[in-house]
């Protein structure tokens, strides 16, 4: 890293999976969910994202929200609720929706049993329409993947798994609280794949307790062995503030910003050797993917799942904290499970926060997007597009120009090129630039790098 650059590495700024971002989110009930739900166009296909807050254990580097659970009583509990959420959500739409996109996140989604697994995606089929190329994914833990719960996703449809690896070096598994033998991944794998499970994505991690390049390398080799089609790498986000069961993790064992860095290229640099194509900042698919094909034509898209090829503009949410996208807003559920379930109980939704979005955020959302895909944006022509004179950016101006100073971007006539390969590093730092609502001194994102 260049001397100038670790100013941006070290910044705290957004991920923009949204713009505005969650920081920016208030209180928003039910009232006006019901109204932007009752809005929705018949003829618009949307999204289901579907959180399942449990784990059997806590992964110390964990910053989803989850809830560890001995038995299953409390999650066989969570499904029930969940079945009755999907009877509200589809009673208040204004019509039988279609699903283009399914995501399960968590937690662990598959620590649903396969009978209640199978029994939610028939719920969800009753109630709503899945399209015929629809993409079903699901987020899973190998340590706990049982050939059964395999057979259950095949036969329901799932048609993407997306494994977390993390780091397959034993003192940095020890060291985050997640033992993870090889073998266990490589098992993972074949049983999906002879399921007819064949887009298979890994997340690995960089920047982990006691976690040096040479880690990163020896797994970022591993995982490449077994061919995923996807790859996202992640950097750690030390925030112990925020997740108590961080401070197990002492700042001592973590790499500083410059070793970070030197992780996180080191990983790009060896997985593009294997031919897959960076995407945005920090995944990498096949050259036959979707998803690289959607950065080269220009259709990739960026949303609370990070970078994918769902083209929907709607993505609700089912699930106790689980956020939702509409043309009118942003939602999100209650996030305490007591709270959430005694209000789907109740019969009603449960979102508790929100933001309804206007004009001008719509505007500097899409400009953000097509910097975090596209590592470029025509300024003059996206104010054209909007119906804004060509100056309704220039306020970006004055940060863009610091950054082509440091060798991070190029302007040229309000035309923002990302410089590669040192400006993907830094991508969130130069959409940042266009952000009405960031402000460094107050910020609550994780670093840059």
């Amino acid at each position: 890293m260049k001397p100038e650059h670790l100013k941006y590495a070290l910044s705290e700024v957004p991920r923009y999976t949204s713009y505005p971002t969650a920081a920016q989110f208030g209180e928003l009930g039910e009232a006006q969910y019901l109204q932007w739900l009752g809005e929705l166009p018949a003829d618009q296909p949307l999204s289901l994202y579907v959180h399942i807050p449990f784990c059997h254990e806590m992964c110390w580097y964990c910053g989803c929200h989850t809830t560890i659970v001995a038995g299953y009583d409390r999650v066989g509990a969570y499904f029930k609720t969940l079945m009755r959420e999907v009877e509200l959500l589809a009673k208040a739409l204004p019509h039988k929706a279609s699903i283009s996109h399914l995501h399960f996140g968590g937690g662990t989604p598959t620590i649903l049993s396969p009978e209640h697994f199978g029994a939610f995606m028939e719920h969800v089929g009753a109630h709503f329409t899945f399209l015929p190329h629809a993409d079903l994914a699901v987020e899973m833990d190998p340590r706990t993947l049982t050939p059964e719960m395999v057979e259950t996703l095949a036969s329901a449809g799932i048609n993407r798994a997306s494994l977390g690896v993390q780091d397959f070096s034993p003192h940095v598994q020890a060291n985050i609280h997640r033992i993870q033998p090889f073998y266990i991944v490589d098992r993972s794998v074949k049983w999906l794949r002879a399921a007819g499970i064949n887009a298979i994505n890994f997340d690995l991690m960089y920047g982990l307790p006691y976690q040096k390049p040479v880690d990163v390398q020896r797994t970022v080799k591993r995982a490449l062995s077994l061919e995923p089609y996807r790859i996202a790498m992640f950097g750690y986000a030390h925030v112990p503030w925020f997740k108590k069961h961080m401070q197990v993790i002492s700042d001592d064992s973590l790499p500083d910003t410059l070793e970070r860095y030197e992780e996180a290229q080191l990983a790009a640099d060896l997985i593009k050797q294997y031919g897959y194509e960076e995407i945005g900042f920090d995944h990498y698919a096949k050259p036959n993917d979707a998803m690289s094909m959607a950065a080269r034509d220009g259709s990739l898209k960026r949303n609370f799942q990070g970078y994918t090829v769902d083209e929907a503009d709607i993505m609700l949410g089912l699930g106790a904290s689980s956020i939702g996208q509409m043309p009118q807003g942003y939602v999100q559920n209650a996030p305490k499970l007591n709270d959430w379930r005694e209000t789907v109980e109740a019969g009603r939704l449960t979102v508790m926060r929100g933001l309804a979005i206007n004009e001008e955020d719509r505007f500097i959302r899409a400009a953000i997007e097509k910097v975090m895909t596209d590592l470029a944006l025509d300024m003059q022509d996206h104010c054209q597009a909007y119906g804004r004179s060509p100056d309704a950016l220039d306020g970006a101006l004055p940060k863009l120009q610091q950054l082509q100073t440091d060798g991070l971007v190029m302007l040229q006539d309000r035309k923002l090129t990302v410089i590669e390969p040192q400006g993907r590093r830094f991508l969130r730092s130069i959409a940042a630039c266009f952000d009405q609502y960031w402000t460094p001194s107050k910020s609550k994102h994780s670093k840059a790098v």
